[in-house]
C-alpha cells in the first residue's frame, strides 16, 4: 500500500515502494510491488535486458528475464527507462509494479545499464488497477485512509484490503482549486495533472 504524506488537507503521495508515478520516496511495500534487483538473464532474450513487451519471471532470489509463453512468465515490461526511478518518467498509470535494474556486466555483451522497468502482471490481481489497493501510482479510482500522523496509505476500495477505505479520488486536476467543492481531501499525484480530488466514502 503506497504512503501519503499530509500537508494540511493536501496529502503529498509517498509510494510504499516507488515514487508516486515512479517518481516519489517510498516507504512500505504494496501488494504486487518489488524492490529486488532483476538479474541477467540468460543470452537471446532479446538485444535490451527486460526491454518492453518482454517478461519477468518471479523468484525468490530475484527476477530473471524469461519468454512470455513460458511457464514461469509471470509480469510484463509496459515501459522500460534507464537511469534512476527518480530522476526518470513515470511509469503508465496502470503499473502494477516496478521493477529497479542495477547496472551489470554480462558475459562479452558489456554492460546492462542502471535503469528501471514497469510492470504488469500478466493475469490478476491487478494492484495497480484504480481501485486496486496497490501498484506504484495513485490514480483517479484508488482509495485511501487516514495512517497517523498527517499521512494516509492506500487500500483497495472493495474492503478487501487490511484497512477500510475511507477517501476516494475522484478526480485529478491541475490545482486545488479546480476540485469539486465536496472534495474533502487532496493528494499529490504528479504528472500533467498533479492534484487528486478526494471525497469522503
Amino acid at each position: 500500500m503506497r504512503n501519503r504524506r499530509c500537508a494540511g488537507v493536501l496529502v503529498a503521495v509517498a509510494v510504499v515502494l516507488l515514487p508516486a508515478g515512479c517518481r516519489t520516496s517510498s516507504s512500505g511495500a504494496p501488494a504486487g510491488s518489488a524492490r529486488s534487483t532483476a538479474s541477467p538473464a540468460p543470452a537471446g532474450y532479446g538485444a535490451q535486458f527486460l526491454a518492453v513487451g518482454e517478461c519477468s519471471s518471479f523468484g525468490t532470489a530475484g527476477f530473471t528475464e524469461v519468454p512470455c509463453t513460458g511457464e514461469r512468465a509471470a509480469a510484463r515490461v509496459v515501459a522500460r527507462y534507464d537511469g534512476t526511478v527518480a530522476d526518470g518518467p513515470l511509469c503508465p498509470a496502470t503499473t502494477d509494479f516496478v521493477l529497479h535494474i542495477g547496472a551489470q556486466h554480462t558475459d562479452g555483451d558489456g554492460t546492462i545499464p542502471q535503469g528501471y522497468a514497469c510492470m504488469r502482471n500478466l493475469e490478476p490481481p491487478h494492484p495497480g488497477d484504480p481501485g486496486g489497493g496497490g501498484g506504484p501510482r495513485t490514480v483517479v479510482g484508488d482509495c485511501v485512509y487516514g495512517s497517523g500522523h498527517g499521512q494516509v496509505r492506500e487500500t483497495a476500495c472493495d474492503g478487501s484490503g487490511r484497512r477500510k477505505p475511507q477517501y476516494r479520488v475522484v478526480r485529478a486536476v491541475t490545482s486545488r482549486d479546480a476540485c469539486p467543492t465536496a472534495t474533502a481531501l487532496y493528494v499529490q499525484l504528479g504528472g500533467e495533472h498533479p492534484v487528486g480530488c478526494a471525497r469522503r466514502l
